[in-house]
């Protein structure tokens, strides 16, 4: 049978197609986005633990969190390990956080702007900051090239999806210029992410001990 040079030039594409790591572009929904909203809307508050390493030029900041949240805008944080160790912070939706230093200071509470120096990490990160809707939402939200890769690897004993954004102004987005996120097949929550400034690693953020059904009620968010 004979096959025509456009006809077979168009069959070594299709098989090309197939063989390429799976991705989708920006102009595409991301199916791990949509799993990540579907587990999303499921719960109504949990807990986890998130462990950040930090850079801003010449300084490093290594902390573990202990993160709360409840729907649909209560979140408390407390310092476990880390510069700042023992600091906590409440917020409440709006501007302002409640928070209280750690050591001797501990008993003196103060409220504070949400971005106040006291309240935010090394690089102005602020309590909302670190919620996995807030951080998925910014692969949707900031411009550039997305996509998504299936299979992106084991983390904690799960297999991963891992969005990959290109971004199109990074002066615009706080000088990062790629942003990596890896969401656990398991329960379609953030495991990690990775934020780039050029080649440097500016943030390593890894997601941990993840309690979807933590029952918490207001009374965990004293403001």
């Amino acid at each position: 049978m004979h096959i025509s040079r456009p006809r077979l030039l168009m069959l070594a594409a299709s098989l090309l197609a197939v063989a390429l790591p799976v991705a989708t572009s920006a102009a595409q929904s991301a199916p791990a986005i949509a799993a990540f909203n579907a587990a999303f809307a499921k719960t109504t508050s949990f807990t986890y633990k998130l462990r950040s390493h930090e850079v801003k030029g010449s300084s490093v900041q290594d902390r573990v969190y202990d993160y709360w949240f409840m729907k649909p805008h209560f979140a408390k944080t407390l310092i476990e390990s880390g510069d700042g160790k023992g600091s906590g912070g409440v917020w409440t939706g709006g501007d302002q956080v409640s928070g209280h230093q750690g050591g001797f200071l501990s008993g003196i509470h103060l409220k504070v702007g949400l971005h106040d120096g006291r309240a935010v990490s090394l690089r102005g990160y602020t309590i909302p900051d670190g919620l996995p809707q807030n951080i998925v939402a910014t692969y949707t939200s900031v411009k550039g090239d997305l996509k998504e890769f299936h299979n992106a690897g084991m983390i904690d004993g799960a297999q991963t999806d891992m969005l990959d954004l290109k971004v199109a102004d990074p002066a615009a987005n706080s000088g990062i210029s790629e942003q990596r996120l890896y969401l656990s097949q398991k329960t379609h929550f953030p495991v990690r992410q990775i934020l780039f400034a050029g080649s440097t690693v500016v943030l390593d953020q890894s997601f941990l001990n993840w309690n979807l059904d933590a029952h918490l009620s207001q009374g965990d968010f004293p403001f």
